[in-house]
């Protein structure tokens, strides 16, 4: 491919190791896009003709409908998406193709590709978010009045709401959408009229580019654009956040959906079952909702490796920047598709729910506030408390039954009526008014919040 200083042409296998096509052919939209302000400005300029910017423009649309319509071939050989339009543009128009790399490098190219997709990328993530969000709060309202055990430790904590356990990761997946505004905005600079390295002696109009390309300004150091993938390691890092939270939340639908908790069912649709075991109907979506989260981590520290010790300005190394990001976005992407689908065919069997959320050690702490509020320092009160529901463990008693007398005996603030209405489960949510607890009230303005803020 390469001319010029070079006398030999290059070995079959620098071609084959250094080509990037079969991956970055996915930036042919925002490489076209890229190229026609770019021509744009070298008419307003007066590198182009009238004409001349015509047959570019008309010539690079023409190739984006074949590639869209996969009847365009890429060429191992043109080492990238770039080269490959290029030449087919020249190959088709002459030499008004060839002009069209005036003032610019593919450094900078490159730079303005990643960029615009990434932030399209990061658009169609948060409307994935959203969907997630969406289906969770469906399911919420499908069983709002039901209760569950929460959990520390693993261990049965305090009774909740089931709709305020799914709400928990519907604040969290809105982070997530922040998070991936907040990258939007910091890739909102225009790195194209950058050159290679020191910009161009050729001056372009690079404002005028940016707006055509929705950028609301340019880059100010030529070195820092063509340099840095922060932009992208800062995608990766939240998406990888992303599937931390899918992951704890898959969790939460594998430990609910086995027969020893037996909290939800999920459809036959969303499940697969065994060669073997006939009896089985597993979890496979969440599970490997779950398990890409490893891949997600492993993408963005295969970028900040690559990163880490390159001099300025551009190295080839970079050229590793695309397949770590198209596979986290794919990743990401695959799984909010699919698990609205899986939560909104599920439901939750709610009297083993409230079986489970029913045992009353889940109210040994009101049962303290209870001493509190009669005058009981709190650690005096946690010690009276743990000091019954060990006796009821000693005595194979459910701590609610234990005898009157034994609760007088540890206080005398526990007299029957207060045990009777501390172990009174919808009484005690319904007395956890605070604003972020599981109060029957809070979940009904948190659900209509969120409905109208997601619409």
């Amino acid at each position: 491919m390469w001319k010029g200083r070079f006398k030999e042409e290059q070995s079959d296998l620098l071609k084959s190791y250094g080509a990037s096509v079969h991956v970055d052919w996915q930036l042919y939209r925002q490489d076209i896009r890229g190229s026609i302000a770019h021509a744009r400005a070298l008419l307003v300029a007066g590198i182009l003709t009238s004409e001349e910017f015509s047959q570019i423009e008309a010539g690079l649309l023409e190739i984006r409908a074949e590639i869209e319509a996969g009847k365009f071939e890429f060429s191992q050989d043109l080492e990238d998406v770039h080269m490959n339009i290029e030449a087919e543009l020249t190959k088709r128009i002459g030499a008004a193709g060839a002009k069209l790399h005036t003032a610019r490098s593919r450094n900078d190219q490159v730079a303005l590709d990643f960029r615009l997709w990434l932030r399209d990328a990061c658009e169609q993530l948060r409307g994935g978010i959203r969907s997630l969000q969406i289906s969770l709060i469906g399911f919420a309202e499908r069983h709002k009045d039901a209760i569950i055990p929460g959990y520390t430790h693993l261990q049965r904590a305090q009774p909740v709401f089931f709709a305020h356990h799914l709400l928990a990761y519907v604040e969290m997946l809105d982070r997530d959408a922040s998070r991936l505004a907040d990258a939007s905005t910091r890739m909102d600079a225009c790195p194209l009229g950058s050159g290679a390295i020191a910009g161009s002696t050729i001056l372009l109009n690079r404002e005028a580019v940016a707006a055509e390309l929705g950028f609301s300004k340019v880059t100010t150091n030529s070195m820092d654009a063509v340099a840095d993938r922060d932009f992208a390691c800062e995608v990766l890092a939240n998406l990888a956040i992303v599937g931390m939270h899918i992951s704890r939340l898959s969790e939460d639908v594998v430990l609910w959906a086995s027969v020893e908790f037996g909290f939800i069912e999920l459809s036959d649709r969303h499940t697969t079952g065994s060669s073997l075991m006939p009896q089985k109907k597993n979890p496979d979506i969440a599970e490997l909702a779950r398990g890409r989260t490893g891949r997600l981590y492993g993408n963005l520290i295969s970028l900040l490796t690559v990163m880490k010790g390159l001099p300025l300005t551009y190295n080839r190394d970079m050229q590793e920047d695309k397949e770590a990001v198209f596979d986290s976005v794919k990743s990401v992407s695959e799984t909010l598709a699919i698990l609205p689908e899986m939560f909104d065919a599920a439901s939750l069997r709610e009297d083993r729910a409230l079986a489970a959320a029913s045992d009353p050690l889940l109210l040994a702490t009101d049962l303290a506030d209870r001493l509190v509020e009669g005058g009981v320092p709190f650690r005096k009160a946690h010690e009276i408390v743990g000091g019954l529901v060990a006796l009821a463990q000693e005595t194979r008693t459910p701590l609610h039954q234990l005898d009157s007398a034994e609760f007088l005996a540890a206080s005398s603030v526990l007299t029957p009526d207060i045990v009777i209405a501390t172990f009174d489960l919808r009484a005690a949510l319904a007395a956890r008014g605070t604003t972020g607890a599981p109060s029957p009230k809070n979940i009904q303005r948190e659900l209509t919040r969120w409905r109208e803020q997601l619409g």
